[in-house]
């Protein structure tokens, strides 16, 4: 690991499933359900891309069904299947810590699944979320996170993105903002084109105060 590093923002924009929850298991399970729903070959094994909205994975593997019953479908799922979801480290104390005004989620998970699962990990749900069902073009483009930038009413420039896919990474870049990687669903080369990669958040320490945010925290080598 490499020496600790201070960063100024006026606000950060977490991503939500791998960041703030651990998810995976539940979209692991829950997608393959759905893959054996719709009588996809090897549903059993069935993959898909982390941080990217459901009605894209959908439009991408089976053009030819009706979008927003698929995408009704696999939601039904995932609201169900949140037992087993549990707080990511140093989140709770993170988001607890910081002004409702400096921080928002962009998610690609819709609303309704967004708050189902905040509830199910018991965390704050913020004034200001941008979820994948709120934007035209979903992640890696960057609408998303400029959406997010313009809800704390600051320059996508001004804010830190956390996140823990390319396609998250991706968006943050192209929108312009500063990315703060987190390991777990993906390795530090996959997370390539992030500004820093943490392991966790457990070792980030955010100060406020009237003029913004400083972020402190040890990189990844």
């Amino acid at each position: 690991m490499s020496g600790p590093v201070c960063v100024t923002a006026k606000g950060i924009l977490f991503d939500m499933d791998g960041v703030l929850v651990s998810s995976i298991d539940s979209v692991v399970r829950s997608w393959r359900r759905w893959a054996e729903l719709y009588k996809l070959p090897n549903a059993e094994t069935f993959e898909i891309p982390h941080g990217v909205r459901a009605k894209d994975i959908i439009k991408t593997l089976l053009p030819e069904v009706d979008l927003q019953e698929a995408v009704r479908v696999i939601e039904d799922i995932e609201v169900e299947d949140v037992a087993d979801l549990r707080v990511l480290p140093g989140v709770k104390r993170l988001l607890e810590g910081l002004p409702p005004e400096r921080w928002a989620i962009v998610t690609s998970s819709t609303q309704r699944l967004l708050l189902a699962r905040l509830g199910a990990a018991k965390l704050p749900v913020p004034k200001r979320i941008i979820s994948g069902d709120m934007v035209k073009r979903g992640k890696p483009d960057p609408e998303p996170y400029r959406r997010g930038a313009e809800l704390l009413s600051f320059r996508p420039e001004e804010c830190v993105v956390v996140e823990d896919a390319p396609s998250g990474v991706g968006a943050g870049k192209a929108a312009g903002c500063r990315v703060l990687g987190v390991l777990g669903t993906h390795s530090a080369a996959e997370l390539r084109g992030a500004d820093w990669v943490v392991g966790s958040l457990e070792g980030l320490v955010a100060t406020a105060d009237a003029k913004g945010l400083e972020l402190l925290f040890v990189p990844e080598a």
